[in-house]
């Protein structure tokens, strides 16, 4: 069995119910915005966000879900699903999981409208039901995801990046949205305890893992046996390459950056410069501060009782940080 498949087994009916949920949730009287829904919920990812939430609430709840529970994991998924359109549209990408973007199909114009309309069936479907609480998580989430994108945007343009900047970029950009998915599980079965406070903490610390794990994947081997490069092309600071920025001479990182900023097309330099954050120990590095990002993780889930609940979250965070792809 897949250790995806091995995960979802405890929610198993729950996620099927959810799927039936999410779609009904994306309905309208438009037949284009209908068709475009219809192939955003038929391409759908590995579905992290909602196993996150239900997870994270059997586990809290000792085995149960609610109706908050199922319509907490439609509002995070539109929500989500709303600033992936956008993200395609900002980033002029054509694919998204391997398939065509809603923007290549549908051009921009329409792509926007459709992250507005799924946006605001997300804000709907809590405030029709009095989920303040559930949609106050939700929002401060896409409040830190934008200020975190806009952050690396700023900082990336000088390459004088600090690690602490980079940890504030990553907590925002990428585990925020995980914080979110834990600490709403939570506080849809358990409003007022203290579980909702630190479930939100547990999906920071996977998310910062996560992200760390991406980062590493820009100088492992892939597929084809060669190191990517990908975010060395995009001028993107990564953690193996911060580490070794701050840990050679003046000579290597004036090389260094510049390679990074004028050379980035080189193949041979950007080759070059991923052999350079192998010999100074970057990705050792990284590899050690995602480990320990995990561990401060587990330990959150160490006052909770045992459960399929529990044993699937454990598994859910050494998948993130031992995942191939």
């Amino acid at each position: 069995m897949k250790i995806t498949e091995q995960i979802k087994q405890p929610i198993a009916e729950e996620m099927e119910l959810f799927e039936q949920k999410f779609r009904d949730s994306m309905s309208s009287r438009v037949s284009l915005l209908n068709r475009i829904t219809y192939y955003i919920v038929n391409r759908k990812g590995k579905q992290m966000r909602p196993m996150f939430v239900f997870l994270t609430a059997k586990m809290v709840s000792g085995g149960t879900v609610n109706e908050r529970t199922y319509r907490g994991a439609a509002v995070i998924e539109l929500i989500h699903t709303a600033t992936l359109v956008h993200d395609d549209v900002v980033d002029d990408s054509n694919r998204r999981r391997g398939f065509f973007s809603i923007n290549a199909l549908w051009k921009n114009k329409i792509a926007v409208l459709v992250g507005d309309f799924l946006l605001s069936k997300g804000l709907l479907l809590s405030i029709d039901n009095g989920d303040f609480d559930l949609l106050r998580i939700i929002s401060v989430a896409v409040r830190e995801m934008s200020e975190g994108e806009l952050l690396q945007i700023e900082k990336a343009r000088r390459l004088d990046i600090t690690e602490e900047i980079y940890y504030e970029i990553i907590r925002q950009k990428t585990a925020t949205l995980i914080a979110a998915c834990c600490s709403l599980g939570a506080c849809s079965v358990a409003p007022e305890d203290e579980s909702v406070e630190k479930m939100r903490r547990f999906g920071e610390l996977i998310g910062m893992a996560f992200q760390i794990k991406d980062d590493l994947f820009d100088y492992t081997d892939d597929a084809i046996g060669k190191p990517t490069g990908i975010d060395i092309k995009e001028q993107k600071m990564t953690l193996p390459l911060i580490y070794t920025l701050n840990n050679c001479s003046k000579e290597e990182k004036r090389w260094l950056i510049n390679s990074v900023k004028n050379h980035n097309k080189d193949k041979k330099r950007v080759k070059e410069v991923i052999a350079f954050v192998k010999e100074k120990g970057g990705l050792e590095y990284a590899e050690n501060r995602m480990v320990q990002f995990r561990d401060e993780a587990l330990l959150l889930l160490d006052s909770y009782p045992s459960s399929a609940y529990k044993d699937a979250l454990v598994l859910m965070v050494n998948y993130v940080i031992e995942r191939k792809i």
